[in-house]
């Protein structure tokens, strides 16, 4: 049976040197402080990645009252999410290509921050949805790049890490969820300090991404004494980046895509790569940069080595997965923004609401880091599709027939049912098997998967005021996990986009 490993160190782009020697064990070396930041800027990105969403679940019913919002109004928020997921995040691997990855997930955070801290005050239900879009905005760019920063600097890790950063995901969820309604008690009731202060947590995960960002040193994050002075003693598999640069320095941020926007070894002056794996080290934003002639051209692949990107859309598996993407998007944001709702109208008070969302959140915590490691090591990811689709079912079932008295039961049914976001990151990191076509892959999926996703969450809403109850919305939401169990199991078939495409 494939193993993780085999299934993602069949092509050179994905075999540089620089991760797993940074992750030596007792390894002090700059390069493992720069991978140790890497990893810690991901986990407090995927941290702050839900709570904006999840937070504003738990207080719907005090904003709906403060801002006098409608049931249809009060769905038409909680489309916006997937609507600026779809908007700003096909935007996300062309700000990577021109500005650096570091950058782009940096300022995303920062605008995660600045959302958060103006909607609760910013008057109205306009200025509301505005501060919102802002939050998702950074939401939506971290979304597609963190498959692609994973892919690159973890080549031989892919499960682990997507199951690291998932895990840290629904943490924050959870932790949104199970904290937001105690906290605004705590804070004098006020759902407007409720919301506003999960933006000091985006603040701090603006932090590990500095060094990453071009011209805040990301030269000297990952290179320290020993590793100046000799740029021409490069030897095969290394490059370098000007005269003062030494061995290993493909290592840099700057080199992994996260800051370098600008530099390109093979016409630069002094800084031609050397090895027949020098350029497929390179991230596939990098690379794309320095292989357009013109903007809109199409790579010249054969010229420089490497092969033209995927026709992302005639590939049959893309399509499959991103209609399984929109589809559990689709459940996720019904169920983080109305499922708190839905206990309270049923007799639940509004603090143990809150943690019946927590626990559907927090199940994530766990089978988030399972899931994808189960995922690499089995050669048809379809079976888990249908076993958390099963789940699903049976959680919107009883939210139906008994939505208090099972309450619990129902929150950890839909909790393992959530679990198809992780599954789908996987996958998305499964069906490439080069760096671009991951990057093309994650883009593609995600925008179009959270454009299918829109109606979902408004339609509920409008069908929640009309017919003044649950029994319409909770028909429809079991009604979409059949479509998304058929096209989840096509796209966990054994193939890759690169081959469907004919490329």
């Amino acid at each position: 049976m494939p193993s993780e490993e085999t299934r993602t160190k069949t092509h050179p782009t994905a075999r540089g040197s620089a991760a797993p020697e940074a992750r030596e064990p007792g390894d002090t070396s700059p390069r493992a402080w720069t991978t140790r930041l890497l990893v810690l800027g991901i986990v407090l990105s995927a941290l702050n990645l839900r709570p904006a969403i999840t937070s504003l679940g738990a207080l719907l019913e005090e904003v709906r009252d403060g801002l006098g919002m409608s049931g249809s109004v009060a769905g038409l928020l909680t489309s916006v999410p997937p609507l600026c997921f779809a908007v700003f995040g096909v935007m996300a691997p062309r700000l990577a290509r021109r500005y650096g990855a570091g950058a782009v997930v940096c300022a995303g955070m920062a605008a995660i921050a600045a959302g958060l801290a103006i909607r609760p005050y910013a008057g109205g239900t306009a200025g509301f949805l505005a501060a919102s879009a802002l939050a998702l905005m950074g939401i939506a760019v971290s979304n597609v790049l963190m498959p692609v920063i994973v892919k690159h600097w973890f080549p031989d890790r892919v499960g682990s890490m997507t199951g690291l950063y998932s895990m840290a995901l629904a943490l924050g969820t959870a932790l949104a969820a199970a904290v937001t309604v105690p906290l605004t008690d705590a804070l004098g009731g006020s759902w407007q300090s409720g919301l506003g202060l999960w933006a000091g947590l985006a603040v701090a995960a603006v932090l590990p991404w500095l060094p990453f960002v071009p011209g805040r040193g990301a030269g000297t994050a990952a290179s320290g004494p020993g590793e100046r002075g000799r740029g021409k003693e490069a030897g095969p598999g290394k490059r370098t980046v000007g005269p003062e640069a030494g061995p290993g320095e493909r290592s840099r941020p700057t080199e992994a895509g996260l800051g370098d926007r600008t530099k390109d070894p093979k016409t630069e002056p002094g800084n031609q790569a050397v090895g027949p794996e020098a350029d497929g080290d390179r991230p596939a934003w990098d690379r794309q940069t320095r292989d357009r002639q013109t903007p809109g051209s199409v790579p010249a692949g054969s010229a420089a080595g490497e092969a033209p990107r995927p026709r992302i859309t005639r590939s049959r598996t893309a399509w499959a997965l991103a209609v399984f993407f929109g589809l559990q998007a689709t459940a996720a944001y019904i169920t983080m923004g109305w499922m708190a709702q839905i206990f309270r109208d049923a007799g639940v008070p509004a603090g143990t609401a809150g943690l019946l969302l927590a626990v559907t959140m927090v199940m994530g915590v766990p089978l988030a880091f399972v899931i994808p490691r189960l995922a690499t090591r089995l050669p048809h990811q379809g079976p888990i599709v249908l076993a958390l689709g099963v789940c699903g079912l049976a959680g919107y079932a009883g939210l139906y027939l008994a939505p208090a008295a099972g309450a619990w039961a129902w929150a950890l049914l839909l909790g393992v049912a959530n679990c198809a976001f992780p599954l789908a990151l996987t996958m998305v990191g499964m069906r490439a098997r080069t760096g671009p076509g991951v990057a093309q892959l994650s883009a593609f999926a995600q925008s179009t998967g959270y454009l299918i996703s829109i109606p979902g969450p408004l339609l509920v809403g409008v069908l929640y005021q009309h017919s003044g109850g649950w029994g319409l919305p909770i028909a429809l939401m079991s009604a979409l996990m059949i479509p998304q169990m058929a096209v989840g199991f096509l796209a966990g078939r054994d193939r890759t986009v690169e081959d469907e495409a004919g490329r």
